[in-house]
């Protein structure tokens, strides 16, 4: 059986291509989850209309995609984590914690275009590509930096214990 694809389906094809398939898989699957339709006369010249719609649409987001780039390149951002001694952080640095930073910035992107092959877990710099289209990818600098650890030495502990245990027995 052939039908028109309405959307992008894996192994099988893209939105608006006609393939043909098996005449189960096309009524116990496509069918029935509006995934693909007939391919009859008038489907085909109706997908062909929705093609030159989406070909309008796509040419319009990846224009505004392009306008993005423009304005994430510059950006640079900074986080600041507990740390280990060898510079390995406790925690890390997900693809949600960079995009709630781009939206402190004003930038709405989400976590999901952006590409990290698995969380930042040390110190150091490091680009982060993020996907906005197809073929947009914007690439933007991220610091992860260590947090400034305020030791508190044992004598500065036991000045402050003294006084407390000197009024203790005062107030008795």
């Amino acid at each position: 059986m052939e039908v028109i694809l309405k959307e992008d389906v894996a192994n099988l094809g893209h939105r608006g291509d006609v393939v043909k398939v098996a005449d189960g898989y096309a009524r116990n699957f496509l069918l029935p989850r509006k995934m693909a339709l007939q391919a009859t006369l008038q489907n085909k010249a109706v997908v062909e209309q929705m093609k030159t719609a989406a070909a309008r649409r796509s040419a319009s987001e990846k224009a505004v995609a392009e306008e993005l780039v423009t304005k994430l390149e510059p950006v640079a951002l900074s986080f600041t984590r507990k740390s280990g001694e060898a510079g390995h952080l406790f925690g890390s640095v997900t693809s949600a914690d960079i995009a709630a930073a781009l939206e402190a910035k004003g930038f709405e992107i989400d976590r999901r275009k952006i590409q990290l092959d698995e969380s930042l877990k040390t110190v150091g710099d490091f680009t982060v590509a993020i996907k906005l289209y197809r073929e947009v990818t914007a690439h933007i600098k991220v610091t992860v930096l260590a947090e400034a650890s305020a030791e508190v030495s044992a004598d500065a502990v036991a000045e402050v214990a003294e006084p407390v245990a000197e009024e203790a027995p005062a107030a008795e």
